[in-house]
Order: structure tokens, then C-alpha cells, then sequence
């Protein structure tokens, strides 16, 4: 027997697997904080960012700085998360030499693991890492992990009261490799800064760290994208943005024209494609618009600019 599914009594399947349209079985309903949704895909757009490297390569002479152009799309499903897009669009970029030295994304994009694997093929991932979410870190009180002194050769942790951790266990948790640190009871509850530590019901105070290259590679983004100097560099990342609302503008990103996945992927790389020849149109005519004026500009107007000088 076949009969409707109820929402109350069945529940609902998740929101990936979820149908959201009779129309477009690939479309979804994604949310974005409590009060962004929208029903179809998502799009990925990366771009150059050497604004400051003049174009030495138009045989012209003039020094205007390179224009920025996509360099990337990438159509994923709109419940994919950001961050599983990020290996594969490095792994493009590097297919097609144009692999960045440094690469900027927003902090849906990295991941500790992914950090790492992108520093060891040469890529700097210049974005911020997510906070930690411990009750103490959350309460901006008390001792969150970074409190704790790591002694990685000998796998021992040092609580700010001088306690040596009791237990050093290597895991898997949700497919990743983690330690998990155990304090004595005995020590826990006899520690005077108890109530800063732990109100864990078993009495003593227990840390989840990643493997060591993870580990202090998040410790330094953190510590680092609180400085005004990270900030400033960082900064470069809001170009992206405009060109976001450039192919909104011109193109139509937001609006998909087409049913499928497959379609709607064609459509946002055209869109890319024709956000590249505007910039390198504007880029060579202003290169021109320079020329014509040098060729216009009499030998004597030249030699009074120069004697003037």
C-alpha cells in the first residue's frame, strides 16, 4: 500500500534529499543564517587578484595594473557546504597554471585539514579559520584549549594550575583523526580553579585536540586574524563581491534559465565567460585610448614636457 508521507508523524527526509520542485529535481531549499532561503543551486566564482601587477606583456609601454578575471565556476547543489568546494577548485586552478600563491576565501571555505594539504602544494589559504566553540571559549571566561600547554613528543597536556594530563588516546571521530585528553579525577576536583575548567558531571576535565600539524596550524589562523595587519591583508577578499554583483547585474546570475543541474552549471560558466570579456575590453581600450594619445602628442609638445621637467 502506497500513502502520502506525513510531515508530523514521518517526518521529512533531509534537505538534500529533499524534492523542492515538480519541475527541477535537482533544485533544493538551502538556508543561510535564520532569515536567507532560496530554492536552487549554488555557484562558486574565483578570480585573480593581482591588481597591483602591471601589464608588461600588451607591448604598449603602459603600466595599468592586470585586470582581474574569473578563473574558476563552480555550480555545486544548494545544500552542499562551501567547504567540500574547496579542494576541488584548487585542484582545477592547479590543472589550468593558474594556481594562487595565495588564496582568500570567506570561512565557509577552509577547514584545519584543508589548510595544511593546500600549504603543501604551495597554496596559502589567506581566510579564517572557526572559532572555537568550547563553553569556556563561548563565555569568553575560564580555560579553553588554548589555556593548556601541548607537549607533543612526550603526549602529555599541562593544565594553568601545573596538573599533568592522566591520559593521551588517539581516535576517529566523524572520520577524522583526533586525540582525546583525560585529566585525573583526583586532580580536578581538588583544583581550586575548578569552576573556570570543567562543570562536567564525571568531575574532570577532558580536551578533544586534532593531530599536531592541524592543530597549531589552527592556533596560528586564530591567533593571527585577530592582528590589524591579518585584517588588512585580508581585506583583498572583498573585491570578490563586486564581481559577484557585477554578473548579478549583468548577467543574471541570481535567476537560473534553465531546469537540471547540468544547465544551470553551462549557464553560470557563460556568465563567467562574458564578465571576463567586459574587463578585458575595457582593460585593452583604455590601453588604446593611452596610445592614441602618445601618437596624437607632437615632438615639440614632448620636448617643451621635457625641458619643463
Amino acid at each position: 500500500m502506497v500513502r502520502k508521507r506525513e510531515a508530523d508523524s514521518d517526518g521529512v527526509p533531509p534537505g538534500h534529499l529533499r524534492l523542492a520542485s515538480p519541475y527541477d529535481p535537482d533544485a533544493r531549499w538551502p538556508a543561510k543564517g535564520e532569515e536567507l532561503f532560496w530554492l536552487g543551486h549554488k555557484v562558486h566564482l574565483t578570480e585573480s587578484c593581482d591588481a597591483g601587477t602591471p601589464d608588461t606583456d600588451s607591448g604598449s609601454g603602459a603600466s595599468s595594473p592586470r585586470p582581474n578575471l574569473i578563473t574558476d565556476v563552480a555550480t555545486t547543489c544548494s545544500t552542499t557546504p562551501d567547504v567540500t568546494a574547496t579542494a576541488p577548485i584548487q585542484q582545477r586552478l592547479t590543472e589550468r597554471q593558474v594556481k594562487p600563491g595565495e588564496h582568500y576565501l570567506d570561512s565557509g571555505y577552509p577547514s584545519a585539514d584543508l589548510v595544511v594539504a593546500a600549504a603543501h602544494q604551495g597554496i596559502t589559504m589567506v581566510t579564517p579559520l572557526l572559532a572555537d566553540h568550547s563553553p569556556q571559549a563561548r563565555a569568553a571566561e575560564g580555560f579553553d584549549k588554548s589555556a593548556f600547554t601541548i607537549d607533543w613528543n612526550a603526549r602529555q597536556v599541562r593544565c594553568p594550575e601545573g596538573r599533568t594530563s592522566a591520559g593521551w588516546y588517539p581516535v576517529q571521530q566523524h572520520g577524522r583523526d583526533a586525540i582525546v585528553i583525560a585529566f585525573a579525577r583526583s586532580d580536578c576536583l581538588s583544583c581550586p580553579s575548578r569552576h573556570q575548567c570543567t562543570t562536567a558531571a564525571r568531575g574532570n576535565r577532558m580536551l578533544t585536540l586534532r593531530p599536531r600539524e592541524p592543530h597549531e596550524t589552527t592556533t596560528a589562523n586564530r591567533a593571527a586574524h585577530k592582528t590589524d595587519t591579518w585584517q588588512a591583508k585580508y581585506d583583498l577578499r572583498a573585491g570578490v563581491e563586486g564581481t559577484l554583483n557585477q554578473a548579478l547585474d549583468i548577467t543574471g546570475l541570481r535567476r537560473a534559465r534553465y531546469r537540471g543541474l547540468a544547465k544551470v552549471t553551462l549557464q553560470h560558466a557563460f556568465s563567467a565567460t562574458a564578465i571576463d570579456i567586459i574587463r578585458l575590453d575595457t582593460h585593452w581600450a583604455s590601453q588604446q585610448s593611452q596610445r592614441s594619445v602618445r601618437i596624437r602628442t607632437s615632438r615639440l609638445s614632448r620636448l617643451a614636457y621635457r625641458l619643463a621637467a
